[in-house]
């Protein structure tokens, strides 16, 4: 074993172990992240997994479950759990860690052992395009304590938690899978607004902290993953976070178009990272490996650093039990994403609607890319409770007088997703709007988009399948048999 292969956690291709996996984890490497396309169902979950723990039983095996659109465990549909937005809206930090120790429960159950959550950003720009309503809110408060909320309720499990992404990505209008975004905030308002929601995930024992791609220039002239005023200085000098501090996955462009994955693990490492998250191919893992080799051959601060960083992996790894026999409540999270809903009916006719509706789905493509989310389908879930439901997904401006004559005579529904950052949505809206004032907008993104609509509006602060059919249900009524 060396110190370097402890400090990388790396993408797996397919649904079993390869070779040459099992041997680099026999061999000490540090974790494995596991993606969508790792995962075809959970009884081939649970094999892999009990194969990788076979070859390493100290392997870290992580994931990205926050709830919402962000999940791996149900990545076609959306979570069975509300995410972080809704949990903020609703504002009880006891639910908020009853669901993230359920979804704790879920993976522990596998034997993921490391949970990429919770989202401890403070989203104050409603134009985000990567972080939005996987935040608790714009409030720094109200994030801090669902933050720690959702640390205690995972750790309760056994699963380690994250929290992400420091110092803060909530202030950006760009995405760092596809540029290098700045946080223009001055030093004072980052102190404000962006540093407490960590400083509560640490202060509730949060084991790991994920770096983010994000020049702040209030900080340093580096990008927060290579920045060691930002890694060392800060978030372990001044706010004494001892755990283990990951970093974004480094091929993000971020990172890949402005110093390359190389340079930018030996320069992360450098700052104070412990575990560089690679989601590459097996050739760029093994070209980092080398270049970390390299730069610990020639300078003995670097293998000093790399030991330090191998011991707190260690520590981490052994730190993490999962709870295999946690109890699960399959009905939480619909429950919560009920109590998240937001209903504006305002003079107009109340819900649940007088017949079976046509549904216009706006959507972006891709949805969600840059982190591999996925919404629910508004429409395919109003079509599960009453199969006469019609309707249309679109993903470019149409002419609304060549899409309403399918509504006539049935309540219009309009599906929308952050429509105020997009401007063919917002016209679609308008145009459907003025010509069917009855119709119902439904927003599976921020509640922004109230604005848009002048009558009756519904918001889910998110995609997630439990907060889709927590609309389905208000728009057409409560199944007789409760499901």
């Amino acid at each position: 074993m060396t110190d370097l292969d402890r400090c990388l956690l790396v993408r797996m291709r397919g649904h079993a172990i390869t070779d040459e996996l099992a041997a680099w984890s026999r061999d000490g490497l540090g974790g494995v992240i596991l993606y969508r396309d790792n995962i075809r169902d959970q009884e081939q979950l649970r094999t892999l997994i009990a194969d990788l723990r076979a070859a390493s039983p100290d392997l870290l095996v992580a994931v990205d479950d926050e709830g919402g659109d962000i999940t791996r465990l149900e990545a076609a549909t959306g979570s069975s759990y509300p995410g972080h937005r809704a949990l903020g809206a609703i504002d009880d930090p006891a639910l908020t860690r009853d669901v993230a120790a359920a979804i704790g429960g879920e993976l522990a159950a596998l034997g993921v052992n490391l949970d990429l959550a919770p989202v401890a950003d403070v989203n104050t720009n409603p134009m985000n395009p990567i972080i939005g309503v996987r935040s608790f809110g714009a409030d720094p408060a109200v994030v801090a304590a669902h933050s720690a909320a959702f640390v205690g309720g995972l750790q309760s499990r056994g699963v380690a938690a994250c929290a992400k992404h420091f110092p803060g990505h909530g202030d950006t209008d760009r995405d760092s899978h596809l540029t290098l975004p700045t946080v223009s905030r001055d030093e004072a308002d980052l102190r404000r607004i962006d540093l407490p929601p960590f400083a509560a995930a640490i202060r509730a024992g949060v084991r790991s902290v994920m770096s983010a791609h994000v020049l702040v220039p209030a900080l340093d002239t580096e990008p927060a993953t290579v920045s060691e005023r930002i890694l060392t200085g800060l978030l372990r000098a001044e706010m004494g976070f001892e755990g283990v501090v990951i970093t974004d996955a480094l091929n993000m462009n971020a990172i890949q178009d402005t110093m390359g994955i190389e340079a930018g693990a030996v320069h992360a490492m450098s700052a104070g990272a412990d575990l560089l998250c690679l989601d590459t191919d097996w050739e760029t893992q093994q070209a980092v490996r080398h270049a970390l080799a390299r730069e610990a051959r020639s300078r003995p601060a670097f293998r000093a650093r790399l030991t330090q960083a191998a011991e707190r992996v260690n520590a981490l790894a052994a730190w993490v039990d999962p709870e295999t026999e946690a109890e699960a409540d399959p009905a939480l999270g619909l429950r919560a994403a009920r109590r998240a809903l937001l209903v504006s009916t305002g003079d107009a006719a109340p819900l649940p609607l007088t017949g079976p509706p046509y549904v216009v789905q706006l959507r972006v493509t891709p949805d969600r890319a840059g982190i591999g989310g996925r919404a629910a389908s508004l429409l395919a879930t109003l079509r599960e409770f009453d199969p006469r439901v019609d309707g249309v997904t679109l993903t470019a401006e149409p002419d609304p007088d060549a899409v309403l004559p399918a509504a006539a005579g049935r309540p219009l529904v309009v599906a929308v997703r952050d429509a105020h950052r997009h401007d063919w949505q917002r016209r679609t809206i308008e145009g459907l709007c003025a010509r069917r004032p009855d119709a119902v907008v439904v927003a599976t993104g921020l509640p922004s988009d109230r604005d848009l609509a002048p009558g009756r509006f519904l918001c889910t602060y998110g995609g997630g399948r439990a907060q889709v059919r927590a609309a389905a249900e208000a728009l057409l009524g409560a199944p007789e048999d409760g499901r």
